[in-house]
């Protein structure tokens, strides 16, 4: 779990000093250059798309975990448009907060627990 969580804490260092780096260099346009690889229809636009395929799956483990209530559906859009800056923040303040190990962190703490009561 040691190295799971020293893995979140490095890419999480990583993507934000490239990040500040990119934001610097060319501002908070996203939108723009992510859409416009999509529509050029080139390997870019491929992995651009693989990675929106991500993102759609993270927001909606996210909201899944937290039962679809009014804060998971928060957290969703967070992880949405968060992705990897948000993520490794999440997982290590579950890994910090949800006891018995990483299945309350994936399942949920409601749902662990009815799985334990059987």
């Amino acid at each position: 779990m040691n190295v799971f969580r020293i893995f979140l804490g490095t890419f999480l260092l990583a993507i934000s000093t490239y990040s500040a780096v990119i934001v610097a260099q060319y501002g908070l346009n996203v939108f723009s250059p992510f859409f416009g690889a999509l529509s050029a229809m080139t390997w870019l636009g491929q992995f651009n798309l693989d990675f929106l395929g991500f993102l759609i799956l993270s927001a909606t483990w996210v909201a899944w975990r937290n039962e679809f209530t009014p804060r998971a559906m928060g957290l969703s859009i967070l992880a949405f448009f968060g992705g990897m800056m948000f993520l490794p923040i999440y997982l290590l303040y579950l890994l910090k907060t949800a006891p018995g190990g990483i299945a309350p962190v994936l399942l949920g703490t409601a749902r662990f627990a009815k799985l334990q009561q059987g």
